[in-house]
C-alpha cells in the first residue's frame, strides 16, 4: 500500500511557527514518524509539501496513478480552493484531512472546510499523532474493508 502525504503552506515552519498554536514538532519529524510507522503497518509513506496551490494540485495528479490514498492537510486552503479539492476528488482515491489544530475552536473562517464532506474522515486538534492515526486508519481499512 502507498500513502502519500500533502502538507499545505506554511507546515514547513512547524516547530517555529506559532509553538503555542502548532507545537514544536517541525515537518521532518512528523514526516520521519510517519514513514517508520508505515514500514511497521507495512505500507511506503512519501510526502510533500509546499505552500503553492499549483505544485499540491500537481503531485496529486503525478500521485493519482501509484498511491492508493492520500492524507491531506490543506492548511489554509481547507476553506479556499475549490481547485484543491477537485484535484483530490480527480485522484478517485479516499483521503484522511488531518488538522494540527482543532480548527472548530479558531477563528470563525477556519470551521469552514472544502473537504470535509468527500473526506474518508477527518483528525482535527490533536497535534501531530493525528497524521499517525490518520494513517492508521487508511492502512486497516485497505486490509479489512470499510466500515459502517
Amino acid at each position: 500500500m502507498h500513502i502519500d502525504v500533502l502538507h499545505g503552506p506554511n507546515l514547513n515552519l512547524l516547530g517555529e511557527r506559532e509553538p503555542k498554536t502548532y507545537g514544536r514538532t517541525t515537518l521532518a519529524e512528523i514526516d520521519a514518524r510517519l514513514q517508520a510507522l508505515g514500514r511497521e503497518l507495512g505500507a511506503t509513506v512519501t510526502s510533500f509539501q509546499s505552500n503553492h496551490e499549483g505544485a499540491l494540485i500537481d503531485r496529486l495528479h503525478q500521485q493519482r496513478r501509484t498511491a492508493d490514498a492520500f492524507i491531506l492537510n490543506p492548511a489554509g486552503y481547507t476553506h479556499t480552493s475549490v481547485a484543491l479539492r477537485d484535484a483530490v476528488l480527480a485522484t478517485g482515491k479516499p483521503f484522511i484531512e488531518v488538522h494540527l489544530t482543532n480548527t472548530d475552536a479558531r477563528e470563525a473562517f477556519r470551521r469552514t472546510s472544502l473537504f470535509a464532506d468527500v473526506a474518508l474522515g477527518r483528525v482535527t486538534g490533536l497535534g501531530p499523532i493525528g497524521y499517525e492515526l490518520a494513517l492508521r486508519a487508511l492502512v486497516d481499512r485497505q486490509t479489512s474493508g470499510p466500515r459502517s
